[in-house]
């Protein structure tokens, strides 16, 4: 059974997405922090740094966002051409010019946020791609002749000047029910470029409001059957009822009010151990999270596992139960970024290609988007993760 969790306690809603009663994904929402990943703005440059190919961009927060000459310029697919690296940002970015941008990561305590012109509208089945002609298939759909279907329907059905990434989602449903999503995000599309924004008033305004995390993992796991959704808030469950009469995909989820869940449904150790750095395996290994600026680095150690049988077999057993429990983590920590992992060294070139291929598998599991780059010269497993919630903690 797959049921959401949302308990909402001193400001601060507190998300978990339950299977069996196992933990497998957790947010916190705080109601004091804005999140805006996601959120389209008419923003207004407000200097252009040629020495960073970049320019800031004035979307109406604290700080100034982030844009690089890259996410001004028109989206390509990069796995068959390149950008122009000739192109210089003063000849496409003027001060004081006004811009649509959307916001791809939140600003932090450092930084302004990370905008794009590249607009990605997610829908349940396809994300749609203004003003490009690139329509990519997710990596996780393998099947060639379905990965070859999807494509002709969503390329027939799209308008000129759309483009799309289809999702997994998408893999074995009907060509109707893709193309009534297509629809519906090329509505939402229309009616933000049909906002009024005032041409005479020099002033970013916010034109498009990204959905929360919960209408988000609704969206994502569309195809995952989510039997029921439970709320401690009358006003989110009376949100929730309404989205799901508008949408006939969630017909079939129950919603319910009910006081203490995460009591009820006894989470608290598992949420408690969220933060542990040390995770134990059942087979006596551990491994270790570590979290930096720049990356977060996993090592794994036999610790008190000794096995039966030779070194090498021992090696990838260990490997092998904890490569399925750091696919686990990185989606309940919500790891994001470059990631790298330190397996316990294996001589053996096929334990090398089933550690990597296991891995991939895991991650298919995880709605977030993961790369899988393989070992590297110094037999370190390189991936990067795309993270859920830039707010979570």
């Amino acid at each position: 059974m797959l049921e959401i969790l949302i308990e909402e306690k001193n400001k601060q809603k507190n998300i978990a997405l339950v299977k069996n009663g196992i933990l497998i994904e957790y947010y916190k929402e705080n109601n004091n922090i804005i999140r805006n990943e996601g959120n389209i703005y008419i923003g207004i440059i407000r200097d252009v740094v040629e020495g960073m190919q970049a320019a800031f961009v004035d979307i109406g927060t604290d700080k100034n966002s982030f844009i690089h000459v890259k996410d001004m310029l028109p989206k390509i697919d990069e796995t068959v051409e390149k950008y122009d690296d000739k192109i210089e940002i003063k000849d496409i970015a003027k001060t004081g010019k006004k811009i649509l941008v959307q916001v791809k990561k939140d600003s932090n305590a450092k930084k302004g946020a990370r905008v794009s012109t590249h607009i990605n509208l997610p829908g349940k089945y396809i994300a749609l791609m203004p003003n490009t002609d690139v329509v990519t298939i997710s990596q996780k759909i393998e099947n060639k002749e379905e990965r070859q279907r999807l494509l002709n329907i969503v390329k027939k059905n799209l308008k000129s000047g759309n483009g799309a990434i289809i999702r997994t989602s998408a893999e074995n449903k009907d060509e109707e029910t893709i193309i009534e999503d297509i629809k519906k995000l090329e509505r939402k599309w229309n009616n933000i470029l049909k906002t009024n924004v005032n041409p005479d008033v020099n002033e970013p305004k916010l034109i498009y409001k990204a959905e929360d995390i919960v209408e988000k993992m609704l969206i994502d796991l569309t195809a995952k059957n989510i039997d029921k959704i439970i709320v401690n808030n009358k006003d989110e469950f009376a949100r929730l009822e309404k989205i799901k009469k508008e949408n006939t995909e969630y017909k079939n989820i129950q919603i319910e009010q009910s006081n203490d869940i995460f009591e009820r449904y006894d989470l608290q150790k598992q949420i408690t151990r969220i933060d542990d750095r040390k995770i134990w395996l059942k087979c006596g290994a551990f491994i270790t999270i570590d979290k930096t600026e720049a990356l977060t680095a996993i090592d794994i150690n036999t610790g008190k596992y000794t096995g039966k049988k030779d070194l090498e077999e021992t090696v990838c057993k260990v490997n092998k139960e904890a490569t399925i429990e750091i696919a686990k983590q990185l989606r309940l920590k919500d790891i994001g970024g470059i990631i790298i992992i330190d397996y316990i060294d294996m001589k053996n070139d096929e334990h090398k290609k089933y550690i990597e291929n296991l891995l991939k598998e895991e991650l298919k599991q995880d709605r977030a988007k993961t790369q899988v780059e393989g070992f590297t010269k110094l037999d370190l497993m390189e991936l990067t993760r795309k993270h859920i919630c830039s707010h979570n903690s």
